[in-house]
This record gives structure tokens, C-alpha cells and sequence, in this order.
């Protein structure tokens, strides 16, 4: 007997289940699956990365609607991260996950249409919390890092925004910072909370934030905000966080 593509969802359904619920004022959501229940955060991602296991992936996956399930290609990418996050505390970016795993941009794409942050880091249990931002990156001169980033590529408008916000990472934060004449020529603390804030809250709602919440959310004058960024809030803290407007 033929199987339809709904009777397939639903098949899939009775192998994993998600709920819904509120804890300590915040939504979360529970994921079962194999006798298991895994916390998720309201956008998805695992809460605590240390209770990650294959089960956790392959539910998510399914949810994902990931024909065919996960293959060897796609946990060598997800072992990948998961290991350089136990090695050094933060998730590798994109182009690492590329080079460690001989992909392609393209190809990385195919594995996982929700995009690298969105689908290979949530699949390895890894959220927008662990992927940014190691307190290094905070000791290095715009120049010093400038110069790592002219090793890489990264795809831009002709406006010199970044075209795919997974491939942005701190070499290419300070990439355009170095050309923006950053004062100082350094990225001090509070670019980087600034920066930090902006792509957190892009990953979580899909929306770049106004710059006044920017500010409230920061608790900076304008002013402050201004003498950080000279080029602008959309010109200069928003590309250096590799975002763009629509």
C-alpha cells in the first residue's frame, strides 16, 4: 500500500513529540523521543548543550523535515562542532565547519536548509549563546584581526553588507571595523556587547533590532552609541555585525 507525503508526517509525528510549556516566566519546549525528553528553548535550540545525544538530533531532524533522516555527512559536521565546543568553549564558525569538513558552501547548504546557525549548530545542541563572542577576540586590535580576515572570503552587497549573516564571524567583525577607522583602531568591550546583541536578537526573532533598542536593551545614550559607530547605526553597527535591512 502506497504511503502519502501526510501520512508520512504523521508516521513521523508518533516517533517525536514537542510541547510547549512556561518555566520560570520564560516559554520552553520539550522534546520527546525514544523514552527521552530534551528542554529546548522557545526558538528550538537545546538548553544545556551537555544533554545533547544522536536522539536529540534525529528528533529535531525530523521535525526539520530532513528527507532520509541524518547520514554520515551530517553528523561529521555535527561531531565537528560538538567537539570544537568542548576544545575551546565556543561554537567554530562557518567557514571552520567548511575547511574541517572539506564542504562547500553550497553543499553545507544542502545538508541543512535552515542554514548553519539555525540547522547544524541547533542539530549539535549548540544555540546563538555559545556561538559568539570568546572573551579573546576581546584583547585583539581591530588591525591585528583585519589582517586574519583578509585570508577569507565573505560575500557582500554593493552596498558592503553581508549577504549571509552564517558566514559572518569576529575576523569579519573587525574587518570592517579596521576599514571604518574604528577609534582607537580596537573593538573594545562595549562594540562587542553591542555587536553580540544585535545577532542574538536577529537568531532569535529574525528581526534586526531599532536602535533604540539597541540602546535600552544596552543601556547607552545615542550619544554613547555614536561614538562607538561613526558611520551610523545601520552603516556601521549593524554591517560590523554582519546584518542588513530587507
Amino acid at each position: 500500500m502506497a504511503i502519502s507525503q501526510a501520512d508520512s508526517v504523521s508516521l513521523q509525528s508518533l516517533r517525536v513529540a514537542l510541547f510547549t510549556l512556561t518555566k520560570g516566566g520564560g516559554t520552553m519546549r520539550i522534546l520527546k523521543r525514544k523514552g527521552k525528553a530534551y528542554e529546548l528553548d522557545a526558538d528550538g535550540f537545546l538548553r544545556n548543550p551537555k544533554k545533547w545525544d544522536p536522539d536529540m538530533a534525529e528528533g529535531l531532524a525530523l521535525e526539520m523535515g530532513i528527507d532520509g533522516g541524518l547520514t554520515r555527512e551530517h553528523y561529521d559536521v555535527i561531531h565537528f562542532i560538538r567537539r570544537e565546543l568542548d576544545r575551546t568553549g565556543k561554537c567554530p564558525n562557518l567557514f571552520e565547519a567548511c575547511r574541517a569538513n572539506n564542504l562547500q558552501r553550497a553543499e553545507l547548504k544542502r545538508l541543512f536548509p535552515y542554514g548553519y546557525m539555525r540547522g547544524a549548530c541547533k542539530l549539535a545542541g549548540v544555540s546563538y549563546k555559545e556561538a559568539y563572542l570568546g572573551a579573546s577576540y576581546l584583547e585583539h586590535s581591530a588591525k591585528a584581526l583585519h589582517e586574519v580576515a583578509q585570508r577569507q572570503e565573505y560575500r557582500v552587497d554593493v552596498r558592503g553588507f553581508l549577504i549571509d549573516p552564517d558566514e559572518w564571524d569576529e575576523h569579519y567583525a573587525a574587518h570592517r571595523a579596521y576599514e571604518m577607522k574604528t577609534p582607537g583602531g580596537q573593538l573594545g568591550r562595549k562594540h562587542w556587547e553591542i555587536i553580540r546583541y544585535l545577532r542574538t536578537t536577529y537568531y532569535k526573532t529574525g528581526k534586526i533590532p531599532t536602535v533604540t533598542e539597541t540602546c535600552d536593551a544596552n543601556n547607552i545614550e545615542i550619544g554613547e552609541l555614536e561614538k562607538l559607530f561613526p558611520d551610523g547605526y545601520h552603516r556601521g553597527a549593524v554591517k560590523i555585525a554582519g546584518l542588513r535591512l530587507r
